[in-house]
């Protein structure tokens, strides 16, 4: 009488597990081991750049976790001698420095953008700087509209490059977290509830939106890109339908959005890169 129905349940269970099977198995193998032992190292040219630019870097908490890692940089090469100063204010400071600050609200990225703009037009759009800021991992969730957010992000940068042509802006993309294991997703998709897996494919719609939009014409601080990129040279992801979902390496952090020491160094490795690269002001952006 009963023997049907268990069939029925045993068959959806092992398709089940064979679905979690091959999903949690994506993104576990290398794509290449030649960086394992390569030594990351700025030329001295890249450090005459570095030490000659004045940066501003408007961050919450991950960016405090990257400016950590500049230091610990620094520590590391004798060569590198940033003057790293902490104000809201950055076109009171002269001479080259990189100056960080926390500006709006965790979860309004709106108040970031405002606070970036009103930094830049007080004073720091009219030098030849560099700026740049960055929204958190928990400024976008699963029910972000995450097109109207990059226009907006997208219109006010264009509009503040625009009007301050020697100003350098950066464009950042959105950091990410781990996820749940694939089953753990399914059971909070069968009930209803959202997933964190809902919430990274967000992000990496915004980060591909920026990509599209900037990486063709100038440098861009693919944050992203450096958090799910192992030291081995394989990504950190997941499948959804075919399309890959980048998300943070679990070697890089400690809470699921944080960077440790290894995702600290990896990010500030990447945007040192970024800011020693010579390029010109005022690109117009269309």
């Amino acid at each position: 009488m009963f023997r049907e129905p268990v069939l029925f349940v045993g068959r959806t269970c092992a398709a089940f597990l064979l679905i979690v099977h091959l999903t949690s198995a994506c993104g576990t193998n290398a794509m290449s081991h030649s960086t394992a032992s390569a030594r990351w190292r700025l030329s001295d040219r890249q450090i005459e750049v570095l030490v000659s630019e004045k940066v501003f870097f408007g961050h919450q908490s991950v960016g405090a976790n990257i400016v950590q890692g500049i230091q610990e940089l620094m520590a590391d090469d004798t060569r590198l001698k940033l003057k790293i100063i902490a104000s809201s204010d950055p076109a009171s400071i002269s001479g080259p420095a990189f100056v960080e600050t926390s500006i709006g609200r965790n979860m309004d990225p709106a108040s970031k953008g405002a606070a970036f703009a009103a930094i830049v037009n007080n004073g720091l759009g009219s030098q030849q700087a560099v700026a740049m800021y960055k929204y958190c991992y928990v400024d976008i969730s699963a029910s972000t509209d995450v097109r109207q957010l990059f226009e907006n992000y997208k219109e006010r940068m264009d509009l503040l490059q625009r009007a301050h042509p020697t100003l350098k802006i950066v464009p950042i993309t959105v950091p990410l977290t781990t996820v749940e294991p694939a089953a753990e997703a399914w059971i909070k998709s069968a009930a209803g509830r959202t997933t964190m897996r809902a919430a990274e494919a967000k992000r990496n719609e915004f980060n591909n939106l920026l990509r599209r939009a900037y990486a063709d014409k100038e440098p861009i601080f693919d944050l992203a890109e450096a958090e799910s990129t192992r030291p081995d040279g394989s990504r950190s992801y997941f499948m959804s339908g075919n399309e890959k979902i980048y998300t943070l390496a679990a070697e890089y952090t400690s809470d699921g959005g944080h960077l440790n020491a290894a995702g600290r160094r990896a990010a500030a490795q990447r945007l040192l890169t970024v800011l020693s690269t010579p390029y010109p002001a005022g690109i117009t952006r269309q």
